[in-house]
């Protein structure tokens, strides 16, 4: 690990002093890629020299004991010795994370599935406020939202809802929330006050870029209609909305949220290299790709990853056994402390993956 650190630190020095070259600055591409990847590397280098400061202060007390008569100052050195010790165990802790592979699509926006599982109109509504605690936490962090398509149910629930999600480490903080997502709570239209359970799906995918998908349009079918809904912007008396068939996979994406044709079919399209991308990184993932897929499930009651209870007013993340008692703040985009406490999760369980 500290070969590896000690380069990390060479290429840092290298990276610092290419930022100074004056053609650098005349060539946007290149300082951004540097750029980059001194941000990467910064909280790295932090951590190491932290980590030597630690190791000194640690040589310099066990020093002044040997030394030193004062006994005040002898008390002193043991103390620094004691929190320089402590402290370099959590330093080298942190460096061990810090050195994991990161997931190369951690940086890229999102592409949002929401869709309605069991329990016809309360799973539909539930969908749509799952969609505004994406959106409220989206806002937190300072990200932009913009709709692709949606399917109400008419009394304000979503029976599918896309969705895209755009700022940095998008998808490094969102790729946990993949799955099965189940609310237990009395529907307002429950004259018997029974508590019901219904459950929605939600699929996060990394927005593909062209690089990542070789799309060949030959492919790809186009048909034309005119929206339809509720009322509101979405309808219209044009044939804006847009049907893409993707004819080798059978993917079918409608949009309409857009009056513009051309903008529809833009947006379809991001959606369908969103799908292909995360096709193949199934098929790169191998048994990864089996455990991934049903985690996302269709649906089903007893395919869950996290719990909504109203009753109680509190949230469950099953998979790390995670339960808080404040599930109006949690509808509300409070999202971090379940999120970091999955991240602390997925690090821990690669740290042991690697010591084994």
């Amino acid at each position: 690990m500290f070969d590896r650190l000690e380069d990390i630190i060479i290429r840092y020095e290298e990276i610092m002093g290419e930022l100074q070259e004056p053609d650098v600055a005349n060539d946007p591409e290149r300082f951004r890629k540097l750029m980059k990847e001194q941000s990467d590397l910064s909280p790295i280098v932090e951590a190491y020299q932290a980590y030597k400061d630690c190791k000194q202060n640690i040589e310099d007390s066990l020093v002044m004991l040997e030394e030193e008569s004062d006994e005040e100052l002898k008390e002193l050195a043991k103390e620094e010795l004691s929190e320089s010790k402590s402290r370099m165990a959590e330093l080298e802790e942190e460096m061990k994370r810090l050195l994991l592979p990161k997931d190369p699509n951690d940086d890229k926006n999102v592409i949002v599935e929401i869709r309605a599982g069991a329990g016809g109109d309360e799973a539909a509504l539930f969908a749509a406020e799952v969609y505004r605690m994406f959106v409220h936490y989206a806002e937190e962090r300072r990200w932009k939202t913009e709709f692709i398509s949606l399917n109400e149910n008419g009394i304000g629930g979503f029976k599918e809802c896309i969705f895209m999600i755009s700022g940095q480490g998008a998808y490094s903080r969102l790729k946990y929330e993949s799955g099965v997502h189940r609310v237990q709570r009395v529907p307002a239209t429950e004259s018997g006050g029974r508590i019901h359970t219904s459950t929605i799906t939600v699929a996060i995918m990394p927005e593909a870029e062209d690089v990542d998908v070789a799309l060949d349009m030959n492919d790809c079918r186009f048909d034309v209609f005119r929206s339809s809904g509720n009322g509101g912007q979405s309808v219209n008396t044009t044939d804006s909305a847009v049907r893409l068939t993707h004819i080798p996979t059978g993917i079918v994406i409608s949009c309409q949220d857009e009056k513009s044709q051309l903008k529809n079919k833009d947006k379809a399209l991001k959606v369908l290299r969103a799908r292909l991308f995360e096709l193949e990184m199934e098929k790169q993932q191998g048994e990864e790709a089996e455990a991934r897929r049903s985690q996302v499930g269709t649906g089903d009651r007893s395919e869950k990853i996290r719990t909504y209870n109203f009753p109680q007013g509190r949230v469950t993340d099953h998979r790390i056994k995670l339960t808080l008692h404040k599930l109006d703040t949690v509808m509300n985009g409070d999202l971090d402390e379940i999120i970091d406490s999955l991240i602390a999760a997925d690090q821990s369980a690669k740290l042991a993956s690697i010591e084994e």
